[in-house]
């Protein structure tokens, strides 16, 4: 990759020799694209025979690596306020500058909870003062994520809230959450939702089945996640609201999402890149690391839900970064927190699915960065003239052994520790300005 400047010319940079990945156009083309004022301002078909033409101040020869959209990554948890120890805005926000993520839309589940207008503000200002990415702040759906009273959503929207939600909180109280589905309706608001049954999930920390009898260790049937989309989904066909289930992770979920989709229904889902690349079978002798939330499912359930992704059923795929400290990871695996980080590991992860044949990469990036700006509403996500150029350069090959100590999130509870992995973030671009690479 190499570079060449012109001081005295206009600030525009010229990309040339590039593996243009465009999920919009489904299409993988070796190409160039020109950046204007932080704005994508043409696609080049082919490298042009005299850049020089183009009055670039910068021109960047990518040597035939992969340049495609930033990932746009839903339900990152930046442990700020209350647990800054875990993960802050800023190495946060240089960890996804690190793994090709321009902009994050963090989690409410914060201490105290993201609930009202003051403590979105501040948010809002650490994250701009400290982020050399994006940050989008989701709400809280009720007060202190407690499934008793609907929050003030007109004022958290006004605010900047880009969705609500209250996590892996689930709303018990379907007259509680059917209110807050009809006010959100009124304002057009996108509420996300975890679609998990409590009380069946309570204590659970595999998926039911062989393995977990043999480890001995207290399970929850796929089926709960089932049952709680079932009435998510009856809910908003009652309300009309915008609905996205965060993680959808098993087969038996699947044919109920899309018969809502069929039947006209404003519903979205996703799944985590955690859900995607790894089994039950990864936890082996009580690995805490592997530890999510939802468990880990068995491996029909795993490769169910990568069809689904590439069927366009499931639309999104994000990190579902949840750093947590060495403290709360070395206990015995009931005990243990759930949750690992992946803003670092997010792309080389998802490589596995790309090299194994399961996805090409329009279809990745479609599902890494174009549907979740659409569903938020973002002109992100897109190589077209217009758009921001919220831009990554990796090359999808490069062979590595992934270090967790080495990560750029203050948390280093990663399931691909010690892992040999493909695929190298080489450069990201912010608007147009480089926020990692050389």
């Amino acid at each position: 990759m190499t570079i060449q400047q012109e001081g005295t010319r206009p600030m525009t940079t010229l990309f040339t020799n590039a593996r243009l990945i465009d999920p919009e156009r489904g299409t993988d083309t070796i190409g160039a694209l020109l950046v204007e004022g932080g704005e994508i301002k043409d696609i080049l078909p082919h490298a042009p025979d005299d850049p020089e033409m183009f009055r670039a101040r910068n021109i960047l020869d990518c040597e035939g690596k992969c340049l495609a959209p930033g990932i746009v990554d839903i339900g990152v948890k930046v442990s700020e306020p209350g647990e800054r120890h875990k993960e802050s805005f800023g190495t946060a926000g240089f960890a996804a500058a690190a793994g090709g993520v321009t902009t994050m839309v963090t989690r409410p589940d914060t201490t105290p909870a993201i609930d009202s207008p003051e403590v979105l503000e501040f948010v809002a200002r650490r994250a701009n003062a400290d982020s050399p990415v994006r940050v989008l702040p989701m709400a809280a759906l009720t007060k202190g994520r407690e499934g008793r009273e609907m929050v003030e959503i007109g004022f958290l929207r006004d605010a900047g809230a880009v969705a609500f939600t209250d996590c892996d909180a689930v709303v018990t109280n379907t007259k509680v959450f059917a209110r807050c589905l009809t006010y959100a309706r009124s304002l057009g608001a996108l509420v996300i939702a975890h679609p998990q049954d409590p009380g069946l999930s309570d204590g659970a920390c595999v998926t039911s089945g062989k393995f977990a009898s043999l480890k001995g260790l207290p399970a929850v049937s796929p089926m709960a996640e089932r049952m709680a989309l079932d009435r998510d989904l009856a809910l908003v066909e009652m309300t009309g609201a915008k609905y996205h289930a965060d993680q959808i992770t098993s087969a038996r979920a699947l044919p109920r999402l899309e018969r809502a989709k069929a039947n006209g229904l404003d519903v979205t889902a996703g799944v985590s890149i955690h859900h995607l690349t790894l089994n039950e079978t990864d936890v082996g002798d009580y690995r805490t690391f592997f530890k999510v939330k939802p468990p880990l499912r068995s491996e029909d359930d795993r490769m169910a839900v990568v069809e689904a992704v590439a069927s366009g059923l499931i639309d999104v795929i994000s990190s579902m970064h949840t750093p947590q400290d060495e403290e709360s990871k070395r206990l015995p695996f009931e005990e243990a927190a759930s949750g690992a980080v992946a803003l670092e590991t997010l792309l080389p992860a998802a490589m596995r699915l790309f090299h194994a044949g399961h996805l090409d990469l329009p279809t990745l990036w479609r599902a890494l960065s174009l549907n979740p700006a659409k569903r938020l509403g973002l002109a992100q996500g897109r190589l077209a003239a217009g758009a921001p150029a919220d831009l990554v350069l990796f090359d999808p090959d490069a062979p590595f052994v992934l270090d967790r100590f080495k990560l750029r999130s203050k948390s280093k509870n990663t399931p691909f520790d010690g892992a040999r992995m493909e695929g190298k973030v080489l450069s990201t671009w912010v608007g147009g300005e480089r926020v990692f690479g050389a």
